[in-house]
C-alpha cells in the first residue's frame, strides 16, 4: 500500500509502465515527504495510518456507487491477473512481497493450470495448427 522512492539506482522494477508514469506524475506534482521520501502521507510525514486509507477506500467505494470490495481484493485481484498471465510462482511470490514461494502457493496453487490443462491446451494447438478451421467448423449432424 505505501510506496516509498527507491535511492539505489540499481533497484529493479516489475511495475507496469503506466502505473511508473502515474507515479511519476504523483511525484512531480506533490514531491515527496519527510527523511524517509513517502509519496503518500497522512497527518504526518508517515504513511498514512490504516484506518486513514481504510476510510479513503470506503469514501471511494461509496461515491463510485460500489460496495462489497475489500481493499485487500485488489491484492488478490493483482496476483490472479499475473497468474493469468503466466507468471511463474516465484515471479507472483516477489510482486506480493511474500518471504516463501509456500506463502504464494498455499493461497493461489488452485489457479495455476494443471498439467492436465497444460496438455488439453498443448494438444489442441496441434490439432488447430493441422486442420486449422475444421475444429470449429459446424458438423453437418449439429444443425
Amino acid at each position: 500500500m505505501y510506496a516509498r522512492r527507491s535511492t539505489d539506482p540499481n533497484e529493479s522494477s516489475t511495475s507496469p509502465t503506466a502505473l511508473v508514469d502515474l507515479l511519476a506524475r504523483h511525484l512531480a506534482t506533490f514531491g515527496t515527504n519527510g527523511e524517509s521520501q513517502w509519496l503518500f502521507v497522512g497527518d504526518s510525514e508517515d504513511p498514512p495510518h490504516q484506518n486513514t486509507v481504510g476510510y479513503w477506500w470506503r469514501k471511494t467505494l461509496r461515491d463510485a456507487g460500489l460496495s462489497g470490495i475489500k481493499l485487500h481484493d485488489l491484492r488478490h485481484f493483482y496476483a490472479s491477473g499475473l497468474i493469468a498471465a503466466g507468471c511463474d510462482v516465484v515471479t507472483v511470490q516477489r510482486s506480493l512481497g511474500h518471504t516463501k514461494a509456500t506463502t504464494t502457493l498455499n493461497t493461489y496453487a488452485h489457479l495455476w493450470p494443471t498439467a492436465e490443462d497444460r496438455t488439453r491446451n498443448a494438444a489442441e494447438s496441434i490439432m488447430a495448427a493441422s486442420i486449422g478451421g475444421l475444429l470449429t467448423e459446424k458438423s453437418p449432424a449439429a444443425e
